[in-house]
């Protein structure tokens, strides 16, 4: 992008009234997400579930990897740590658009995300859709997102859709650094 212009957009964006600005941001990723819903309802009605999802599962492991290093980039981010790595996923568009979730940094190398109502699939069951088998999606974006600030973050799936969960659990991430064990685990939650 021409930087005159980029700058020109700067200034329209820094002429909102400040209140409204992080509404303008969830706006758009708002957007963004109904964006990624739409293809992905068109390949599945096309193709089927299976083929939509192997899709999915491919954009959004490239798409963690860029978003991860623009978040690097754009926030100076160097260190590789469970607690930077879990601070700039915070601020993904991933995390951003979760609406009820819960994150606890168990110690310096162990870290646990859940999403406790998940709006995407309670809207594909209403729809009569039926759950999304998103497990396989979410966790290569999650592993190429984390591997951008340290390869030896392991991320797990505790619990994830296709697999059985009770109703105010959609999904449980777990990160830990290789070669973590339970001593020290005093839960912060955030």
């Amino acid at each position: 992008m021409d930087m005159t212009k980029r700058k020109n957009d700067e200034k329209i964006i820094n002429s909102l009234p400040r209140g409204k600005i992080p509404g303008f941001i969830f706006m758009h990723l708002r957007d963004m997400w109904a964006v990624d819903g739409l293809y992905f309802l068109e390949i599945e009605k096309r193709y089927g579930t299976n083929v939509a999802a192997e899709i999915d599962k491919k954009v959004w492991s490239v798409m963690g990897k860029i978003e991860a290093r623009r978040l690097k980039k754009l926030f100076n981010i160097n260190n590789d740590d469970i607690k930077t790595m879990i601070n700039a996923l915070r601020l993904s568009g991933w995390w951003l658009d979760l609406e009820d979730k819960e994150m606890l940094i168990i110690n310096e190398k162990k870290a646990i995300i859940r999403n406790l109502s998940c709006r995407v699939q309670k809207t594909r069951i209403k729809k009569n859709l039926g759950e999304f088998p998103c497990k396989p999606v979410r966790l290569a974006f999650l592993k190429s997102f984390t591997a951008e600030f340290n390869p030896g973050i392991i991320v797990k799936s505790n619990i994830c859709p296709p697999d059985k969960h009770p109703d105010d659990l959609w999904c449980e991430w777990e990160f830990k650094i290789k070669g973590v064990n339970k001593k020290n685990e005093n839960i912060h939650r955030i």
